[in-house]
């Protein structure tokens, strides 16, 4: 299991320039912020209690090049930070998305908002580490210098802020767990907020169906109401530590200006020396606001990580498909899953094969079996080659009828005239120079044949090795289906290319090299459509 640590070791590993780079800008500029007040107290000495005006000329190029390396310092640090902040939290997106996508979908699994939320906010959060421990390390270097120059003017200055610092600093880390706490059940609680709401939007249209909206929005408020519960207690927390810094500052200052007004009245100090003093006693609420609300930071930056880990350790259990130099192959060998029983099939290149499955348990598993989804009770499967399942539901996206066929790299207007002509789509597409015809929301503004008619040419036009078709036709006319189904065989039956048609369809089927009946009782059956016609089981199953 990977912990929150590993996480962000890697992180720093693999951005170790840019965070050393960006380090010492944010060191450079708490160092400059530092010496602003000593450089004010040399001038005040040197060149004006002397009038000296080479003194005052040389103070005048002092003070603006000390001013300019305290700009580019802070915006050179910022710089470098956001460069491997954006850098690793791609990263991070990436391969979670990788962990997400090679695993089988589980009861146990988050859903699919909460997983989108941790790869979004909390990668963007756990590479922010880098930025809030840059900064820290910075305010401390600053502080370490404020006890180097009082400890120049005068030694109990200096202890007073060694000791009266660090113990500060100490009580307010006291509050970082318990911020951290806050913080991760804050999120915990937006990502399921998140989930169900994409949920909630998916399944929209059935739920104003079947009467569910008034249950699915109680659901939603309550979850929601949560979500606001948590992150006012975690703004809570947040605004009581920055109080209890504000306060503990105003007490540290109230001290250090009365032992300085103290030693100036006594004339232990001069007008520079007081300067000085005075402008490190106010420099010191920086470096110490700094750190004090960069805590808060840390913390979510670690409830992140550990979110971050959570996935990142998810093992892949979606097969990998193996190289067979151009030439797709899929072959199950003595499989036993629901609904299917010792199916053994090899299926090569350049053929379309029919599957006409029992019932829908076995269809799914035909299915989740091929895609990866799902594992067989025994025997094995090898699929060979880049695969692409075109399931049954229709899911567009896209404005326009255009963006909702071209989703890969797109194809020039005879390869896309051709997918249009294989699934009768010419019509539509005939209707509205350069495909411009808009969408709704997935293309609710179209009929049911067409969307689906659009999905069949968007899996051709991805061109895949493999390519396993579910129920393709189930809401076109009779008509349309043939045209179709001699379509999606010219298009596909070449070689190179290899494709599954799960269907009981008889267009479709009598287009197919072979078809293969899985039995009501898992038995399997291999022939040609008008070989199997004859069998009752295929005849009830295909013949309408």
């Amino acid at each position: 299991m990977l912990t929150p640590g590993a996480v962000i070791a890697d992180v720093y590993r693999r951005q170790r320039l840019r965070t050393v780079l960006a380090t010492l800008g944010m060191v450079g500029h708490q160092t400059c912020e530092a010496l602003v007040p000593v450089a004010f107290g040399l001038v005040i000495d040197r060149a004006v209690r002397t009038g000296d005006g080479g003194a005052m000329w040389l103070s005048a190029v002092g003070i603006m090049l000390l001013f300019t390396a305290l700009t580019f310092s802070a915006r050179g640090g910022h710089w470098m930070a956001t460069q491997a902040i954006l850098e690793e939290s791609h990263r991070l997106r990436l391969e979670m998305i990788t962990r997400i996508l090679g695993r089988r979908p589980r009861p146990g699994n988050r859903q699919t908002g909460e997983q989108l939320s941790i790869a979004t906010s909390d990668a963007l959060a756990t590479t922010e580490i880098i930025e809030v421990v840059g900064w820290m390390v910075g305010a401390t270097i600053g502080l370490g210098w404020t006890a180097f120059f009082l400890f120049r003017i005068d030694w109990v200055l200096c202890l007073g802020i060694l000791i009266g610092v660090p113990l500060l600093m100490l009580g307010l880390s006291r509050l970082g767990p318990r911020l951290e706490r806050r913080t991760a059940h804050q999120q915990q609680t937006v990502g399921l907020a998140a989930g169900m709401a994409a949920d909630l939007l998916a399944g929209m249209r059935p739920l104003r169906g079947f009467g569910g909206v008034p249950e699915a929005t109680r659901r939603y408020k309550a979850a929601s109401r949560r979500s606001r519960d948590a992150h006012v207690s975690a703004i809570t927390a947040t605004a009581q530590f920055a109080g209890a810094t504000s306060f503990s500052i105003g007490i540290l200052l109230a001290v250090v200006g009365g032992v300085v007004g103290l030693m100036a009245l006594d004339g232990q100090l001069t007008i520079g020396e007081l300067v000085t003093v005075v402008g490190l006693a106010m420099f010191v609420s920086d470096p110490v606001n700094t750190i004090s609300h960069l805590i808060p930071e840390l913390a979510a930056s670690r409830a992140s990580a550990a979110r971050v880990a959570e996935l990142l350790s998810l093992e892949g259990d979606v097969p990998e498909h193996e190289s067979t130099n151009g030439r797709p192959t899929l072959a199950l060998e003595d499989v036993h899953a629901p609904g299917i029983a010792g199916l053994s099939l090899t299926l090569g290149d350049g053929e379309v094969v029919g599957v006409v499955p029992s019932g829908a348990a076995a269809a799914g598993s035909l299915t989740a079996l091929i895609d990866g989804t799902g594992a067989a009770e025994a025997g094995s499967v090898r699929v060979s080659g880049r695969l692409l399942v075109e399931p049954h539901a229709v899911h567009l996206f896209g404005a326009t009828l255009r963006e909702a066929l071209l989703v890969g790299d797109g194809a020039d207007d005879e390869v896309l005239n051709e997918a249009l002509s294989a699934v009768a789509l010419n019509d539509l597409a005939g209707a509205h120079p350069d495909l411009e015809h808009p969408l709704t929301d997935h293309g609710l503004n179209l009929s049911g044949g067409q969307r689906q008619r659009i999905a069949m040419a968007r899996a051709l036009l991805a061109d895949a090795p493999i390519l396993v078709l579910r129920d393709p036709t189930t809401a076109v006319d009779a008509v349309t289906e043939s045209r179709m189904a001699e379509g999606i065989r010219r298009y596909r039956a070449r070689p190179g290319r290899l494709t599954v048609v799960i269907t009981t369809s008889p267009p479709l089927l009598a287009s197919c090299d072979r078809v293969v009946l899985l039995g009501p009782e898992g038995r399997c059956v291999t022939s040609t459509h008008a070989g199997l016609v004859a069998d009752p089981a295929y005849a009830e199953l295909v013949l309408r």
